[in-house]
């Protein structure tokens, strides 16, 4: 599914979380939003997920005008930070949440349930509950329980946030392949400029609810908000990221 961004602008209070932001995501990409704390990143993916409405501006989905669809309208998996899995459930309960809500016939459901733990490489835990799994087992969980649905969009907060560092690096290459294998339209927030070199097609740069710059990792070089007129440094071998004050 392709996604257009059309003038999104969003208040909270007197806060601007965004401007007038202009985006298109490609059907297939795989795309970082990447920014400081408060550049806007985190209410653009809410609003792309029909969990906040715009105060004005437009969201297009495959050429469909999506911008008052609620989620579930949307054909969108989100994942959020926290993963949200519901620690009462087993792993294949959990997976099975949106499908059981679908009343999808229960052999269909069974192994839909069995294809993704495959996918996700936890067949041996699917009897077990959230708390009897690591971090990073969690974390593909929940990717498994917003794919089960069939989605034509994956969006994820800050996925990897709350992993150590090699859990982490583990985590960008195996979602790198899985978005390789299953080419599903994916969207994903990060502060952090290694994981979105790493992970991203395109990242699309944010700071005070506005796009700075958006283009291919190798594009996105050098950024400093304090020197507005001269933003970029394009190298092919170098980035440096910094966010000053």
């Amino acid at each position: 599914m392709s996604i257009l961004v059309e003038n999104i602008s969003k208040t909270f209070s007197n806060y601007q979380a965004l401007s007038q932001v202009n985006l298109e995501i490609k059907n297939g990409s795989l795309v970082g939003l990447l920014g400081p704390s408060g550049s806007g990143k985190s209410t653009l993916l809410r609003i792309l997920a029909g969990l906040e409405i715009p105060d004005s501006g437009r969201i297009w989905l495959e050429g469909q005008d999506a911008t008052n669809f609620p989620l579930q309208q949307r054909e969108i998996g989100f994942v959020f930070q926290n993963y949200a899995l519901f620690p009462h459930l087993t792993v294949a309960k959990n997976i099975s949440f949106g499908l059981d809500i679908r009343n999808i016939e229960i052999n269909l459901k069974k192994q839909r349930v069995q294809e993704l733990l495959q996918l996700v490489q936890l067949e041996k835990f699917a009897d077990r509950y959230p708390h009897q799994l690591s971090g990073g087992q969690r974390q593909r969980i929940a990717l498994a329980r917003a794919l089960a649905v069939e989605p034509k969009v994956l969006l994820l907060d800050e996925p990897f946030a709350a992993l150590d560092a090699k859990i982490r690096k583990q985590l960008r290459g195996w979602l790198r392949n899985l978005h390789q294998e299953i080419s599903i339209t994916t969207v994903f927030v990060t502060h952090d400029h290694q994981e979105a070199m790493e992970l991203a097609h395109e990242i699309v740069l944010l700071d005070n609810g506005r796009i700075i710059q958006v283009g291919s990792p190798n594009e996105i070089i050098d950024y400093s908000p304090d020197n507005s007129s001269n933003l970029f440094r394009n190298t092919s071998n170098s980035f440096s990221f910094s966010f000053q004050g």
